[in-house]
């Protein structure tokens, strides 16, 4: 049974974020604009049938920085943020979020985490862009200490296919920012790790439950 247009509505698989101009209406992939606000926008295949999918195929999150993030943390402090830090904090956030999304989406939606494709299956392509990490916690920083009122912000694309045809039914993009505490902290990786799954773990929640929803309806 193919889900309805007004049942894709209800597939906002994450909250919205800010975008620059209006999007198309048809996307360049040839998806519909399911929904658009000041936060941003949801594109979808309005006959897609979300009843089938019972199996989740979760691909490893991409993470990129945003331009110039290393260069502008060693503009005061030359060589603070090193390469090997970069590829670090990367590797890092990207397994975190492997775990908060599988646990989610396994453990309180009761999807099956796969790595094989199936009719039944739908795959999950993360990426983590324009990652800013205010005061990251690094080895050459000594006993210095950074004290920020939010810990940095990321953006969240979400790609997701068909596992068997490879079509694309539905993509999203959303930017979060730590939340401001309304005075300074002293930032370090126990306090960024934090926020960072914070926010990861809103995604998973929003998510899993737009997905319970439409899976549901069908």
């Amino acid at each position: 049974m193919n889900i309805s247009h007004g049942l894709v509505c209800c597939l906002l698989l994450i909250p919205l974020t800010a975008i620059a101009s209006d999007p198309p209406e048809i996307s360049l992939e040839g998806l519909e604009l399911v929904d658009k606000d000041h936060r941003g926008h949801l594109y979808a295949d309005p006959n897609a049938d979300w009843s089938i999918y019972n199996r989740i195929n979760l691909q490893a999150a991409s993470v990129a920085f945003r331009k110039n993030w290393q260069r502008d943390q060693n503009r005061y402090a030359p060589r603070k943020v090193k390469n090997d830090d970069v590829a670090r904090i990367k590797s890092e956030l990207a397994a975190l979020f492997d775990e908060v999304f599988a646990q989610e989406l396994s453990d309180n939606g009761g999807y099956e985490i796969v790595s094989e494709n199936g009719d039944d299956v739908m795959t999950i392509s993360p990426q983590i862009v324009d990652l800013d990490v205010f005061a990251p916690d690094t080895m050459t920083t000594g006993s210095s200490r950074s004290y920020t009122e939010q810990s940095g912000k990321m953006t969240l694309q979400l790609n997701i296919f068909d596992s068997v045809t490879g079509a694309l039914i539905a993509q999203a993009r959303d930017r979060k920012e730590a939340p401001r505490r309304g005075y300074m902290q002293w930032s370090n990786s126990v306090t960024n790790r934090a926020d960072a799954k914070r926010m990861l773990t809103q995604w998973a929640k929003d998510l899993r439950k737009r997905l319970d929803e439409a899976r549901a309806s069908s």
